[in-house]
């Protein structure tokens, strides 16, 4: 039987209701791993599970420093022999930044699985448990290895980056890229077998301070262009545009656009559709720009923060250029 380790992070799946039919005024994160446990002794079947508390946050509280500690917990944990796989519970407001900071930093072959809940573990219908269990199977599941960092949710698995939270009560909350989950639960299939990916793309940095600050700015009608140089003023070192369809970027704001790059602050093209890519033809006319492919704004600023970490902004478009994120 494999061991697991269970890393708890709070998040709706440890949340707490005054009733049992209140599945959104609660409180986020305030079980413990023990509890997360106690509530699927099935879990005794799949794997020997070692259970640590290293936050009890409300995803939307969730900051870099905290994909720092929870990196560095997660690195340990791979090297360690005896753990076979890794599962993280989550909240899903900000879950898919922390995958896609795990998939970019993290170097090894063990599964590491996310999950989490949309509603509280008091609720009558409360779908944390079952995720767990599946989350448990998944990392335990053989065929997981080498794939990366996962996000096991509903009956889907997922690919940590192109990863979205696309739905604010309802159960199936995740859509991943244009080409949807990679596997299924009960049993755990994958559609297909597990592709090369590099070991690691960042080294993450040492402490929070080193993530420079990205802001994304959502275009819509009328959006006016001067937000562009205020971030900048106000000391963003990169900007990632959440734009209209297929990256379409507003004719007043393309002056700004190539006066920011110019400057040497990169920008990330993405969209604001909720599924799709921003490919790189579309920004044939806007020289030095970074085209998104299938990452959402909020996981292309994640990307886009650890590459000027790094030191080399342009890391981010060789990553995209290799087809590693479609």
């Amino acid at each position: 039987m494999p061991t697991l380790a269970l890393i708890a992070t709070g998040g709706t799946i440890a949340g707490v209701a005054a009733s049992a039919t209140d599945t959104t005024g609660y409180t986020a994160g305030a079980l413990g791993a023990d509890a997360l446990l106690a509530a699927v002794p099935q879990l005794a079947e799949v794997a020997q599970i070692r259970a640590e508390q290293l936050f009890k946050l409300d995803s939307k509280d969730m900051e870099p420093g905290h994909w720092l500690a929870l990196g560095r917990r997660v690195q340990a944990l791979l090297d360690d022999d005896a753990i076979d796989g890794i599962v993280i519970t989550h909240g899903t407001d900000t879950l898919e930044e922390t995958a896609a900071f795990l998939q970019l930093t993290l170097a090894g072959t063990k599964p590491v699985v996310l999950t989490a809940a949309m509603r509280p573990a008091t609720a009558l219908s409360a779908d944390g448990p079952m995720n767990l269990y599946n989350a448990a199977c998944v990392a335990a599941h053989p065929d997981s290895a080498g794939r990366g960092t996962l996000v096991s949710f509903g009956e889907a698995i997922f690919p940590a980056l192109g990863l979205r939270k696309c739905q604010t009560h309802r159960l199936d909350a995740f859509a991943g890229t244009s080409a949807g989950a990679i596997g299924r639960h009960d049993p755990v299939r994958y559609f297909a077998p597990a592709a090369d990916a590099p070991a690691r793309t960042f080294a993450a940095p040492a402490d929070a301070a080193a993530l420079p600050r990205v802001d994304v700015l959502y275009v819509g009608a009328g959006t006016p262009p001067d937000l562009v140089d205020l971030v900048v003023a106000n000391g963003a070192r990169g900007i990632v545009l959440a734009l209209p369809g297929n990256g379409s970027l507003p004719a007043g704001w393309e002056t700004p656009i190539a006066r920011t790059v110019a400057a040497g602050i990169p920008v990330v093209c993405a969209s604001r559709a909720v599924l799709g890519a921003v490919n790189r033809k579309t920004l044939d006319d806007r020289p030095g720009t970074v085209a998104a492919g299938e990452l959402p704004a909020s996981q292309a600023r994640v990307a886009l923060m650890l590459a000027l970490a790094g030191g080399d902004a342009t890391a981010l478009d060789r990553l995209l250029a290799d087809g590693y994120i479609p």
